[in-house]
């Protein structure tokens, strides 16, 4: 698949380091050594997809991220030389799909980068419309297929057609990614899913792409929907295999 990916690192030789691997694996990259460089270029498109360093001059990548996602769903994969727990989810709280922390391996930047696009790139500009396609005799449209179903588990309350997640009533704030886990827990109420299974709903199956991400968006989905995260009642772990989203009553725990 070639992609068109904006890389965003105010290290130079890093920098060329990641676009020497991703153009051997077909993509068109453009690299820009600072924030606002990198919110420009993402706003200008088209692009795939960003690989973005946090610590950047004139615009930190969080700050960066932030704007973004206020008016994007532009997949982010983020680089970070922090690696305390509340950094890490500062960043995916923000929007950010995934991240990598320094240093990596420029053959897992790449995988990462192609478990993301392989989930789909959606236009910069919600809303955009669709190239037009050249006039052709297209056969009828095949009957509408019914909206997904809302799911509930105890008090969340989960609805994929608005993307929009509940707990106890009130609305929930997600990352696409963690909508996407939770969505999947919350399809089977009670059955137990190994962290593998979760990530190949997340990410697609790769080699190279660790289970700390379903742990990191674990984490700061039970900050979120949990009365009291460090002793969570709805999302469970459950030791030596993976999670499970409770199947409890309604109402706060």
């Amino acid at each position: 698949m070639c992609a068109h990916v904006v890389v965003a690192e105010d290290d130079p030789k890093q920098a060329d380091l990641a676009r020497l691997y991703l153009e051997r694996e077909g993509h068109r990259v453009v690299v820009v050594h600072d924030g606002r460089a990198a919110l420009e270029q993402a706003r200008r498109g088209p692009a795939d997809l960003l690989v973005l360093d946090v610590m950047m001059p004139v615009m930190d990548g969080l700050d960066v991220c932030r704007a973004l996602r206020a008016e994007s769903a532009l997949p982010v994969l983020m680089l970070t030389a922090r690696t305390a727990e509340e950094d890490l989810l500062l960043g995916l709280d923000l929007g950010a799909d995934d991240y990598l922390t320094k240093p990596y391996s420029p053959r897992e930047l790449v995988a990462r980068v192609r478990a993301l696009l392989r989930r789909g790139s959606r236009p910069l500009t919600p809303g955009a419309p669709a190239p037009a396609a050249a006039p052709t005799m297209a056969p009828a449209a095949p009957p509408a297929a019914a909206p997904p179903a809302v799911l509930t588990a105890g008090a969340l309350t989960i609805d994929p057609l608005r993307h929009e997640v509940t707990a106890d009533g009130r609305p929930v704030s997600c990352t696409p990614g963690e909508f996407r886990l939770l969505q999947v827990l919350a399809a089977q109420p009670g059955r137990v899913f190994t962290r593998a299974q979760l990530l190949e709903h997340l990410h697609g199956i790769d080699r190279y792409i660790t289970t700390r991400t379903v742990d990191t968006h674990v984490m700061n989905l039970r900050r979120k929907i949990e009365p009291q995260p460090r002793r969570p009642t709805r999302l469970l772990t459950v030791y030596g295999i993976g999670y499970k989203l409770a199947e409890g009553p309604r109402g706060a725990s």
